[in-house]
């Protein structure tokens, strides 16, 4: 092992005992950002090749959550905005997407997924896999990965009130009746990711360092932790430490 293999070793070791005993993030949402700066920077003139890599280095990352204890992720694959790419770039991401996620539904593999997103945005064909991903694993116990695809927090808040209303006019309820109920626990019931807990960690590869609409709703109390690393460059080492971090912080969730 070459001196500067088992430097990083060691340090990478020492960040995972010094995590032994502390508090862990339950939910994890990862903003998987950079691929195709990666690509620019590998060489490549095809962003593909950076969507790619970054498809490939998924499961790592679930491999560490598992391995720290983490419960559930959410990653960001797909936002709305990404969606107005032309199609040249667009169509073979939304390829890359869908067999990521039919690798990570492997009967191999561990982990349930939930797909979270704007689905009618999606192609049929591509929401027809995904859905078929989702069910393949309903039944599995470990980690919980949920799939951002078409996903957008402001769209999501919108579709959330539109569910609500709908919801109300079909129970016959007038609209003083609907403006009354409205409350952030109704709305919360109608997020895409009702159901769910809020991400305790929020992590945000490629040096950016704000939210692009990345579960704006969920994310109110979540504690940021951003990495210069482009994400096909995301290393474990890195990942311990946002966990380090995160141990460190004291939560007050607004108080």
């Amino acid at each position: 092992m070459r001196l500067p293999d088992l430097v990083y070793r060691l340090y990478e070791n020492r960040l995972a005992t010094s995590l032994a005993g502390a508090p862990i993030p339950h939910h994890v949402g990862v903003m998987l950002d950079g691929n195709r700066r990666w690509a620019r920077k590998a060489g490549f003139t095809n962003p593909t090749e950076g969507h790619r890599a970054g498809a490939a280095h998924i499961a790592d990352l679930l491999e560490w959550c598992s391995e720290a204890g983490i419960g559930m992720v959410t990653l960001w694959l797909l936002s709305t905005d990404n969606l107005r790419r032309a199609d040249e770039e667009l169509l073979p991401l939304l390829d890359i997407i869908t067999d990521v996620v039919d690798d990570l539904a492997a009967p191999d593999q561990p982990w349930k997924l939930v797909v979270i997103g704007a689905r009618e945005l999606l192609p049929e064909a591509m929401t027809t896999r995904l859905a078929a991903a989702e069910l393949r694993t309903a039944s599995r116990e470990g980690l919980q990965v949920n799939i951002a695809v078409g996903y957008g927090g402001r769209h999501e808040i919108v579709d959330a009130v539109k569910s609500m209303l709908r919801v109300g006019a079909e129970e016959g309820r007038g609209i003083q009746e609907l403006i009354d109920s409205l409350d952030v626990e109704t709305i919360g019931e109608h997020l895409y990711t009702s159901g769910l807990p809020d991400p305790d960690l929020v992590i945000r590869t490629s040096g950016e360092q704000r939210l692009s609409g990345f579960l704006l709703w969920q994310s109110a109390h979540s504690e940021y932790w951003f990495c210069e690393a482009f994400w096909p460059d995301f290393r474990r080492v890195d990942f311990l430490r946002a966990l380090r971090d995160y141990a460190n912080r004291h939560r007050r969730y607004g108080e």
